[in-house]
């Protein structure tokens, strides 16, 4: 069953789409199978994948709107990751569920239908925290967060937060800080360093140890509909986005080997109690 990952953040400008696409081919080239949705009206994520936002039919809309199966809408990209895509009729499917029954879980809903396909799925959200992300938050298990070092990110990640704490209590509690992505990244800039340092301090271990630094090849490749290592993979910027991938597939197996672990914590005295105690004994120590 896939991880849904959700890449957001409500400020506009912090590599929150190349994130998206680029975390999408860098796993794809690692052998997973990954599936971009594209969630956000501008289709940045669809067009950067190589895929013309304006003739992808069906796409997110109709699927979200229960308009057409999900498996028409979604494509193959060069990069060898599959793509959801989207555009401006996200903008429409938006405003038509707001009188929808449990509107916040269609993506859910949708996803469900696929989720055993692919090992990870990643929403590109859109920089709001309207109800498509909404709809991202309530799918996903997990919330990656680009931040550009400057003060003002510092300023909207709050938002953010208070928003994941109200998707917690309402919608999805199983709802996880996958980590925070420090973007854009330049070493000579102090203010950069600083609001770094405070990142680090304020939530330890969330922040990923991987950074995106600033990248002139980087920001050209959407331009030519294709992600970072297939424009130019011995660019820094591939280098970090295969950087990140790496750490993302580490932190799973990571919490794939917990959850083992919980398992067997359970098992282990079940075993025991079948040759020298009843389970009830056992129900009982543990109740204690």
């Amino acid at each position: 069953m896939a991880r849904i990952i959700a890449v957001a953040n409500q400020k506009g400008g912090v590599g929150k789409t190349t994130t998206a696409v680029n975390l999408a081919a860098a796993l794809a080239a690692a052998k997973r199978k990954v599936l971009l949705v594209d969630l956000d009206p501008q289709g940045n994520a669809t067009m950067a994948s190589g895929v013309d936002k304006h003739e992808a039919k069906p796409n997110g809309c109709e699927v979200l709107l229960d308009e057409a199966p999900i498996d028409k809408a979604i494509v193959k990209t060069e990069a060898n990751y599959d793509l959801l895509p989207g555009n401006g009729d996200l903008t429409a499917a938006e405003l038509k569920l707001m009188d929808a029954i449990a509107r916040e879980g269609r993506l859910k809903e949708q996803l469900a239908k696929v989720a055993d396909r692919y090992d990870t799925i990643l929403i590109d959200c859109p920089p709001t925290l309207h109800l498509l992300t909404l709809n991202a938050l309530t799918a996903a298990d997990g919330l990656l967060v680009p931040v550009q070092c400057e003060y003002f990110a510092l300023e909207g990640l709050s938002s953010l937060l208070d928003t994941v704490k109200a998707v917690r209590h309402r919608l999805n509690p199983n709802l996880e800080i996958e980590g925070l992505l420090r973007t854009m990244y330049d070493v000579r800039n102090n203010l950069g360093n600083e609001v770094s340092a405070q990142l680090t301090a304020h939530f330890g271990d969330k922040v990923l140890r991987s950074i995106i630094p600033r990248n002139v090849r980087l920001a050209e490749a959407p331009s030519h509909g294709q992600p970072i290592h297939l424009y130019d993979r011995s660019s820094r910027g591939a280098i970090a986005y295969i950087g990140l991938a790496g750490e993302m597939i580490r932190r799973e197996r990571g919490l794939n080997a917990a959850a083992q672990d919980q398992a067997q914590d359970v098992v282990t005295p079940v075993l025991h109690a079948e040759s020298d105690e009843t389970l009830d004994d056992v129900v009982d120590i543990h109740q204690e």
